[in-house]
């Protein structure tokens, strides 16, 4: 095979036919003459050194050879799209992009207005924020499919440095009448005698909440999981079970959803949120800027 006779337009035709299943089809959608087009194929499947269609009269049936170039021009073409992407940031004076994942304890309590501080002093670095579970948090950062992360303790690190970001306190939420509502503080096993509303098993918050039942020695009373600490305030206000939320996340919906937060009188209450790196003495300067803005932040929240 010929590699340096492969080019971009010759593969994005070549996708574009396999797409349609036609080569007149794929010709027009690339603003080619069918002529041209069966040239450029033609040409491809010489430098290739093998077919890659079959041609009959109700379109194109991929060879072998042609299934497996399209797995790697769909790859190479989505590179070349992420490339265009990147670089358009750059041209439009963007001199940085930062990719990170954080739990929803972390997006929902601190984040915004933490990266809203970081883009005001740093317009010039663009951040990409995704919001996942802990677990999957750490391992797009193994996986470099971010540059650092923000997960809960107590959770698997699979190698990663870690740094302190923020603390915070679970609190359990309950509805106004609930037999617990006259209480100040209530341990979670008082707790476990009632139905319970949670996140979904993978998240942090849920695996704290199993632990702490298995050292009870006790089930939970597991009777709807959702996605968000918004729709657990909203299945609690309803009456449908009670909740360990995080008090800065629940605090907002208190008086409008007529919710009381009661403390828990468990050491585990006490979380802390970590950020995650492969190496964060190497991280990339825009990325490395932000963990030192967040711990900045962080530490003078702290000492306030």
């Amino acid at each position: 095979m010929n590699r340096h006779r492969l080019d971009l337009v010759s593969l994005s035709l070549f996708a574009l036919v396999v797409r349609s299943g036609s080569i007149s089809k794929g010709a027009e959608q690339a603003h080619l003459a069918i002529g041209a087009a069966s040239k450029r194929i033609a040409d491809l499947e010489s430098s290739i050194g093998t077919i890659l269609f079959e041609r009959h009269s109700r379109g194109i049936t991929l060879t072998a050879a042609g299934e497996a170039l399209m797995r790697h021009a769909q790859r190479i073409l989505d590179d070349v799209d992420l490339m265009a992407s990147d670089l358009s940031d750059y041209a439009a004076g963007v001199v940085g992009v930062v990719r990170m994942g954080a739990n929803t304890s972390a997006v929902t309590q601190f984040l915004p207005s933490d990266i809203a501080a970081f883009t005001a002093a740093n317009p010039e670095i663009r951040i990409e924020l995704e919001e996942q579970n802990s677990e999957q948090v750490a391992l797009a950062v193994v996986d470099g499919h971010a540059d650092f992360g923000i997960m809960a303790d107590q959770m698997p690190t699979f190698g990663l440095q870690t740094t302190l970001y923020r603390r915070d306190s679970l609190a359990l939420v309950i509805p106004v009448g609930h037999p617990l509502a006259q209480r100040e503080s209530v341990s979670f096993d008082d707790a476990l005698d009632f139905d319970f509303v949670s996140l979904t098993h993978n998240t942090s918050l849920a695996k704290r909440l199993q632990l702490a039942t298995a050292s009870c020695g006790k089930t939970l009373k597991l009777r709807i999981q959702v996605r968000s600490f918004d729709a657990m305030c909203v299945m609690v206000a309803a009456g449908l079970g009670i909740a360990v939320l995080p008090e800065a996340a629940v605090r907002p919906h208190i008086r409008s959803m007529g919710l009381c937060k009661i403390d828990l009188a468990e050491d585990w209450a006490e979380r802390e949120l970590l950020i995650c790196a492969r190496d964060l003495g190497a991280l990339p300067r825009p990325a490395r800027l932000l963990v030192n803005h967040l711990t900045r932040i962080a530490s003078d929240s702290t000492s306030k």
